[in-house]
């Protein structure tokens, strides 16, 4: 909880912050205008606040007034971000201009900060905001094969499905998650894992999601792990979410999967991190090994002990162009890296959204891996 509360206090000043920078961006159109200066700084200031707001409904149990309230402000979020980080650069440039216009008084005729300004940005923020509605529905399949020697040469290639960043909760729902499942029954995995954060609500809220899950069973079964937002919704019903919806859930453990070998760890967020090294025994490494981990890092002394970690998390930044502020704390957030020792990482950009229900850029996805083995060598052949 003290968590939680730090991070709402750092989020929603930082969020009060943009909202400034764009009040100043627009107020040339506002100006002449002083009754909707006041009514532009009271939907600000409602805007700001609503994120709690949404949790206080949720708690009364007004969950049809939380719902529309969150699809509104959440969408104006990703306007108001799109926003100001097109202010940020008209006023990068109208800043750089400062010491020509010293030296040549012309030059401020190329200041961008100004009426004009004030409609094209907000405009353009609003044209992104449409079709990054459009875009959070284009659920891809992207697919990865990979060969390995560790299956044997006659072993039929395994399918493993990953769904990663769900949010499932007030917005995202039965309609996003039966899209998912149908796609995912399409492809037939032989394996599905979930890579945390796969739940966003109070559990009264998933009524009928199990379910959906329910009609997927692949024959090597389905494994999950926390996210850290399965301990923001609270643990305990998050981990009886995908009990009931049939995962598997490995907090800090590894098992043997046909002829895999799976581990998982939790969410930092719960206070514990794992010991990665200690999951895989030294007689398991002649095993193709996988790690479930929520955050697409790597730890280097565990590097050694795992073919291919699965993560989430950073969603690709989910709007550009705030790809590049997740990218300064998750480098490799979006699809598959090779590190000097030879492990694999695969970054999900997750299937859902959280906070805007808006994607920009960074579509929504469903993982397939195909494990294959290297072919064997025909006899008399060297």
């Amino acid at each position: 909880m003290i968590r939680l509360a730090i991070f709402l206090t750092v989020f929603l000043s930082i969020y009060a912050a943009m909202h400034v920078l764009v009040y100043r961006g627009i107020r040339p159109v506002l100006t002449p205008r002083p009754r909707s200066r006041w009514t532009t700084l009271a939907f600000m200031t409602l805007m700001i606040i609503s994120p709690v707001l949404v949790r206080v409904l949720e708690r009364s149990r007004l969950e049809d007034v939380a719902r529309m309230l969150a699809f509104i402000s959440y969408t104006w979020m990703a306007f108001v971000f799109i926003t100001f980080a097109g202010f940020v650069a008209v006023f990068a440039w109208d800043l750089l201009l400062r010491p020509l216009t010293r030296l040549h008084r012309g030059a401020s005729e190329y200041y961008l900060h100004g009426a004009r300004c004030a409609v094209l940005v907000p405009a353009l923020a609003m044209l992104l905001c449409i079709y990054g509605l459009f875009e959070a529905n284009q659920l891809k399949t992207e697919t990865i094969t990979i060969k390995t020697d560790k299956l044997q040469a006659d072993a039929k290639p395994i399918r493993i499905a990953q769904i990663s960043d769900l949010h499932l909760g007030l917005i995202n729902r039965h309609a996003k998650l039966d899209q998912i499942i149908t796609q995912i029954e399409q492809l037939q995995p032989d394996l599905l894992v979930a890579t945390g954060d796969i739940v966003d609500a109070r559990v009264n809220q998933l009524a009928g999601l199990a379910e959906i899950f329910a009609r997927v069973s692949p024959p090597l079964g389905k494994y999950a792990i926390t996210g850290n937002h399965e301990y923001y919704s609270g643990l305990e019903q998050a981990l009886e979410f995908l009990k009931r919806s049939g995962f598997t859930v490995l907090r800090n453990q590894a098992v043997k999967v046909g002829p895999l070998i799976l581990a998982g760890v939790d969410d930092p967020t719960g206070g514990f991190i794992a010991d990665e090294a200690t999951l895989i025994k030294t007689a398991d490494l002649c095993h193709f090994t996988i790690l479930l981990k929520h955050r697409p890092l790597v730890t280097p002394a565990a590097e050694e002990f795992f073919v291919l970690q699965l993560s989430g998390h950073a969603h690709r930044g989910q709007i550009v162009p705030f790809n590049l502020v997740t990218a300064l704390e998750y480098p490799m957030q979006n699809g598959l890296y090779r590190l000097a020792t030879g492990t694999r990482l695969y970054a999900s950009r997750g299937a859902g959204t959280w906070g805007p229900p808006i994607r920009v850029f960074s579509p929504p996805e469903i993982t397939l891996f195909e494990l294959a083995p290297y072919p064997s060598t025909p006899p008399g052949q060297p």
